[in-house]
């Protein structure tokens, strides 16, 4: 018999409302154990989706007035019989009820065990339990979409149409070879060749929308890199939304690297602004303009700015040169200003550029955009269910490296039986994506990245 576990199910902090949750054979028991409902009648003989308000207590002592939910298995979260015990929110009150239940027969809940227990009792796939801590910290509103549509059942969906056009191949292919007496039509080659292309592109577009997908969730680390008093620290402050960085006149006022995590759009950008880029014979001036090119070279995106009011520099120059294979955006900024800077110069080797006036915060919106389209995530559908995990991307890359060997396989002449070994092998790394056919290892490691209480 699987044991009886608890945690508190809200987040670690003052709020106007607690949850325990308990679940498991005895959650009831546990919970009657430590729960004196008002009405007198008792939670094991409550129905499920009823609820019942009353007091806590732990032995004889009152802790506070709580309300009880009660579900049933097999209709409730986890599969299991579980009650819920709504408390008033705060650390004190909620560790308190816990122990009680503790006390009374429950066992402490492990990272992410509700939902794993949902994951072995049916309720959930794998895919759609992973989503579900990508919603808990999604930070905007793309990145909650994608989440949403991947609990749904939207990802599960295209892989389900990939494995289901396979799995009926393979059928076909096994059902030829095995009988051969039987009125089974001949494989046509031509045909299988083309189903094999179409999964091919199908999961083709599910491994390019994953880097995308990171980004949205995890963010990008940014680099605003550019020589002294381009308005790097203005760009980062606008970005910001206050002042982060100090902004003055006079160049080389930034002398480390500033760091900020901010939103452009449902963009996350991990920002971080640098040391101007210019020849200095400041020890502690040239320590932060090295730190500034490392940082440019390891970056996901850089932010290159310069001055639209004074003419290129030999220093505005040497950036470019090393932007050559950087994802970089061409930031021409004090547009408010009369122009004076080469930009004919700086479109020619960069193809993203946008013009912007940091200080009165005009172009904001095309920067914005810009960014969308460099990082990808303005080709982005979140709502058509994208990989989420790296232990997806690497299933789905194993399934397609399978099924373009079985295409090579068939344009080579090789035997029909060994197509049908490959393509059974793509099968199977898709019933490990979905969770179908995966080991108890991974379904722990799974799990293990989940918070207690989820």
């Amino acid at each position: 018999m699987e044991k009886t576990i608890a945690a508190i199910s809200t987040a670690n902090g003052i709020g106007g409302i607690g949850v325990i949750r308990i679940s498991g054979e005895n959650a009831l028991a546990v919970a009657e154990a430590v729960f004196h409902p008002v009405s007198d009648k008792k939670l094991t003989h409550m129905k499920g989706y009823t609820a019942a308000f009353g007091t806590v207590f732990d032995g004889e002592e009152p802790i506070d007035e709580a309300v009880a939910l009660v579900f049933r298995a097999p209709h409730s979260y986890t599969g299991e019989d579980v009650v819920e015990l709504s408390c008033h929110g705060g650390l004190y009150i909620t560790r308190r009820v816990l122990r009680a239940v503790l006390r009374n027969g429950a066992a402490s809940a492990g990272a992410g065990e509700f939902t794993k227990r949902a994951f072995l009792n049916g309720k959930t796939g794998l895919t759609e339990a992973e989503a579900v801590m990508d919603l808990i910290s999604a930070t905007g509103a793309q990145s909650a979409r994608a989440a949403l549509s991947c609990m749904e059942g939207k990802l599960r969906q295209r892989i389900d149409r990939v494995r289901n056009t396979l799995v009926n191949a393979a059928a076909h292919l096994s059902a030829w070879a095995d009988y051969p007496e039987e009125d089974i039509p001949e494989v046509d080659t031509n045909h299988l060749t083309e189903l094999l292309e179409n999964c091919r592109g199908e999961l083709s577009s599910l491994l390019n929308s994953y880097d995308a997908g990171k980004v949205m969730r995890e963010g990008v680390d940014t680099v605003i890199a550019g020589r002294p008093n381009v308005g790097k620290s203005t760009i980062m402050n606008l970005l910001s939304g206050c002042e982060r960085s100090i902004v003055t006149s006079i160049p080389g006022t930034t002398r480390d690297v500033i760091e900020e995590t901010v939103m452009l759009g449902e963009i996350p950008l991990r920002l971080s602004d640098t040391a101007g880029l210019h020849a200095t014979e400041d020890p502690v001036e040239k320590i932060g303009v090295e730190k500034a090119r490392d940082r440019i070279l390891k970056a996901g995106l850089v932010l290159a700015v310069f001055d639209s009011s004074r003419p290129l520099s030999q220093d505005d120059k040497e950036l470019i040169d090393l932007l050559t294979d950087a994802p970089a955006l061409a930031v021409i900024n004090k547009t408010d200003l009369p122009p004076m800077l080469e930009t004919d110069y700086i479109k020619k080797r960069i193809s993203h550029v946008v013009m912007l006036s940091a200080l009165a915060g005009d172009g904001a919106d095309e920067l914005e955009k810009q960014v969308s389209d460099i990082i990808g995530t303005a080709r982005l559908d979140a709502s058509a269910g994208i990989l989420a995990t790296e232990r997806q991307r690497s299933a789905a890359e194993e399934a397609l490296q399978a099924v373009m060997e079985a295409k090579e396989a068939l344009s080579l002449g090789i035997t029909l039986d060994a197509v049908t070994v490959i393509i059974e092998d793509a099968i199977h790394h898709l019933l490990e994506l979905t969770g179908e056919r995966v080991t108890e290892a991974v379904v722990d490691q799974v799990f293990s990245h989940f918070c207690v209480g989820k």
